[in-house]
Formats: C-alpha cells, sequence, structure tokens
C-alpha cells in the first residue's frame, strides 16, 4: 500500500479525503493536523497521523516513508499567503526532497486567472502562486480547481474542462472523490483543470483528459 500524506486532513473536505482512503486497498491515510487534540480525532479510528504545521516546517511530516502528497488546506481566507501560498511552496519542496512520486493539488476555480476575479483576489492569487510553484517543480502533479463547494451528496458525475466557460458548483464529496481517483499514477499527470456538477463519471472524465493529452 502507498502512504498518502493529506495536508488539512481535519478540513471538511479534507476529513472525507482520509474516510475516503482508509477504505482502499491500494492507500494508507497519513493525517497531517497542526493541533495535537486534532491528532486523536484520526488516532481513534485507526488512521495514521502526523503533526506539522504550514506555517512552521513541514519535514516532520515525512518521517515516514511517503509515497504521495494530496494538499487540501486552507486557511479559510484568514492567511492566504502564509498557508494557502507559501505552505504549498513549502510541501512541494519537501516532496521534491523525499521523491514523492505524485502530488495533487486542490485549487480553485478562478486561479488561472486571480487578476479577473471580483471576488476573493487575494486567495485566488495565492492559489495561482503555489499552483505554478508546483507545475515548475518537476513533481508529477495534478491540479483540481472545482467551483464552488457545497455539502451535498456524492454523485459520482462531474463536468471537466482544462477551462470552463462558466462557474458553477460541486459537491465536497464530488471533489474529494476526484482527488482520491487523481492519485493513480497515470491519471491526468501533469494536468490543471477545472470541475464543476456534472453528467460525466468521475473516472471517465480523468480517462478522457489522460488520453486527451497523453
Amino acid at each position: 500500500m502507498e502512504n498518502i500524506l493529506i495536508a488539512g486532513a481535519h478540513g471538511t473536505t479534507g476529513k472525507k479525503i482520509v474516510n475516503l482512503l482508509n477504505q482502499s486497498s491500494q492507500y494508507n491515510p497519513i493525517a497531517m493536523v497542526r493541533k495535537r487534540e486534532q491528532v486523536d480525532y484520526f488516532k481513534s479510528q485507526g488512521i495514521d497521523t502526523v503533526l506539522a504545521d504550514l506555517e512552521k516546517d513541514v519535514s516532520p511530516a515525512f518521517d515516514n516513508s511517503i509515497d504521495k502528497v494530496l494538499f487540501a488546506a486552507g486557511s479559510g481566507g484568514k492567511k492566504v499567503v502564509e498557508v494557502d501560498q507559501e505552505g504549498a511552496k513549502k510541501l512541494v519542496d519537501a516532496s521534491k526532497n523525499n521523491g514523492v512520486k505524485k502530488f495533487v493539488m486542490l485549487s480553485s476555480l478562478g486561479a488561472e486567472n486571480p487578476e479577473e476575479a471580483t471576488e476573493l483576489k487575494e486567495y485566488l492569487k495565492a492559489k495561482h502562486n503555489a499552483d505554478e510553484y508546483l507545475k515548475s517543480s518537476g513533481l508529477n502533479y495534478t491540479i483540481v480547481r472545482p467551483g464552488s463547494l457545497t455539502n451535498d451528496s456524492l454523485t459520482n458525475h462531474i463536468t471537466l474542462e482544462k477551462s470552463l466557460s462558466k462557474r458553477g458548483e460541486i459537491s465536497r464529496n464530488d471533489v474529494a472523490m476526484t482527488l482520491t481517483t487523481c492519485l493513480t499514477d497515470h491519471l491526468a499527470s501533469n494536468q490543471t483543470f477545472e470541475i464543476i456538477n456534472g453528467d460525466t463519471l468521475i473516472n471517465e472524465a480523468l480517462d478522457n483528459i489522460s488520453a486527451t493529452h497523453a
């Protein structure tokens, strides 16, 4: 089984990601948290955890052998540069130094052109900078940019385009499913794409973009 480090594991979407990976026969999730009380939440479920803070030194997160990294952390708009941008960059650097095989980034719709945003401009600029840093890192990456997140049920269907011509919503459950599916070695390698609610099965949508850019 591959060890998957999840940054932002204690967040709303992060918990869904950890649960999906914990049910998998391929992956062993390692929840990265920054508060000691958050460790107990995962340990009570038998899930491996590591204590590391994106604003500080992230190297302890790699004390175990980490095969792949999934970045789902967010500052909630409070520390966009410190967490969403610089924290992500730190994790990219540590991933390179530790021979990580793939880095899957949870970004945001609008991060491609943050200057065009009428709201959340600073957040989108931070996500954009983090995405660009990952792209230039030399790591095998996938950058997923969802629309507005909802708490709706899993549909297992999405609309996926390299660049969507419209905005839209998508459930955190479908985002989590998309992100975890992207951990597969050959799927959407070195790809950036946007997703909202749709009618295409997640696996099929990812197969399509992988084939198109093979």
